[in-house]
């Protein structure tokens, strides 16, 4: 496979840079890499500080700029396909494969659904992204004013999310609220990974079941908060952690042991549906994704 074009990670610091030079905050804050690994970066001259060349040892203080200016690499393989759902002059839905991240994260620049999609639609920006496991439907924006429309929906809770997940366990009950926090936890890899947590962020889900299999539920969920990883935290918390999820365990914590990353797949989670209004007309549209074999059932999605 062909290197990509690399590319440069900036930062602006804030107060978490006090106390630290460059070795030791990208040290501690970016755990994906070594202190030994971020010192030859820094000994081939590819962090810079304010737009010169770090040698590590600079101090740190808010308002500066840092930058690691990766070389080409080779990413690993995924995905290079999507279909389109919808498309007009403002706004574009297309259907994400599982394993294609939505923007480049995680060593991925060149294999992610922006980077496809812009190929053909180079204005087009994400409303949001989907975990790379998560398949189903991401919107763009094609225009300025489509863009700062459709965000002001998303955030401010004006459209609606409806996903399929494959839980395991058999649900008891038919339709579940789930309320569980979720906030920064302690990893081992990571530092840290969103998980439930008595001290997190308020976080509402609503799910019920479409289909129960032997030693799995089919859930529909209903996001009306939009926190990092929530069907996959909420459902676990539940008790009914997601076939094949590589992080989460019951409880909504981190698997013990050495888990997997948040960026890692195996699990079955598909965003089905999205209703809105048209950011220029203001007409509601409903958007529906295909569903994965793995989800598909008679039932529909909406709620009892």
């Amino acid at each position: 496979m062909p290197l990509n074009r690399g590319y440069s990670y900036r930062e602006e610091l804030d107060r978490r840079a006090l106390g630290h030079t460059v070795l030791s905050y990208l040290a501690l804050r970016y755990r994906h890499s070594s202190p030994r690994e971020w010192a030859a970066r820094l000994a081939r001259g590819e962090v810079w500080l304010d737009g010169a060349v770090a040698g590590g040892g600079e101090p740190l203080r808010p308002g500066q700029t840092l930058v690691w200016h990766r070389p080409p690499w080779e990413e690993e393989p995924a995905p290079r396909h999507y279909g389109i759902v919808y498309q007009d002059a403002a706004v574009l839905a297309v259907n994400k494969p599982s394993g294609l991240p939505t923007v480049p994260a995680g060593g991925f620049l060149h294999n992610t659904l922006l980077s496809l999609v812009r190929e053909r639609f180079p204005t087009a920006n994400p409303v949001h992204r989907l975990g790379r496991g998560t398949s189903g439907l991401v919107l763009f924006a094609l225009e300025g004013t489509a863009a700062s429309r459709l965000g002001r929906a998303w955030a401010g809770r004006g459209v609606e999310k409806t996903y399929r997940a494959l839980a395991s366990g058999v649900a008891a009950q038919d339709r579940y609220d789930l309320r569980t926090p979720i906030g920064p936890v302690p990893h081992p890899r990571l530092g840290s990974v969103y998980a439930a947590s008595p001290a997190g962020k308020p976080s509402h889900s609503v799910a019920w079941v479409l289909e129960r299999r032997p030693e799995a539920t089919l859930f529909a969920v209903r996001i009306l908060t939009g926190r990092p990883h929530q069907i996959r935290i909420h459902l676990a918390a539940l008790g009914h952690p997601l076939v094949g999820d590589p992080l989460y365990g019951a409880g909504g914590q981190p698997l013990p042991g050495l888990p997997g990353l948040p960026g890692d797949g195996g699990y079955f989670l598909h965003a089905e549906r999205l209703v809105f209004p048209h950011p220029v007309s203001g007409e509601e549209l409903v958007l529906e994704a295909p569903v994965p074999p793995e989800l598909a059932t008679g039932a529909v999605a909406t709620p009892p």
